[in-house]
């Protein structure tokens, strides 16, 4: 296994929809591996496989008691219940963390990193989890799901991080 390194916001590779994952294979598996224990070391509840420089449609996940594993191209599915509201961050965009709401519940399918078939019904934080990941595969970053003043603080901390390189866009 390998630590990866962590593709920063503003990369290209981070606002571009990821491409669907045709090959079940070592190569798909050794990827899977590198990205649980980038995510560990780094450490993170979920690593998407842009967020290390590769355009595919998966994530890793750990949050705790809540499960740990991978989704191999996810389609999420938001369910009746409400939202939550609570602090997120990124290791993509490292030192920031805001307010975000998200839906409370969540239906993920997809595979698992063999191909097998998987359907997960998420709340709370995983279920947060969930959401963070599958924007990250369809090309948004968290901050550019935020509004208000949270959003003004978000863009100056952006613009001012020594890590930036793009401005927050609005999606």
């Amino acid at each position: 296994m390998t630590r990866l390194p962590i593709v920063l916001f503003g990369q290209a590779v981070l606002h571009a929809p990821t491409r669907p994952v045709t090959r079940f294979d070592a190569d798909l598996r050794r990827l899977v591996a590198d990205l649980l224990e980038t995510m560990d070391a780094a450490p993170g509840a979920g690593l998407a496989a842009n967020q290390v420089g590769v355009d595919l449609r998966l994530f890793v996940y750990d949050c705790g008691p809540a499960g740990r594993g991978c989704v191999v191209n996810p389609v999420l599915e938001r369910l009746p219940g409400g939202l939550q509201d609570g602090g997120e961050g990124c290791l993509s965009a490292p030192g920031l963390s805001y307010p975000t709401p998200r839906a409370l519940e969540v239906r993920c399918s997809g595979t698992d990193e063999h191909g097998v078939e998987r359907e997960i019904t998420a709340s709370g934080y995983l279920a947060r989890c969930f959401q963070h990941e599958v924007d990250h595969l369809d090309g948004v970053v968290y901050v550019e799901r935020l509004g208000g003043k949270t959003r003004q603080r978000a863009e100056r901390a952006v613009a001012d991080a020594p890590w930036q390189g793009r401005k927050v866009r609005h999606v």
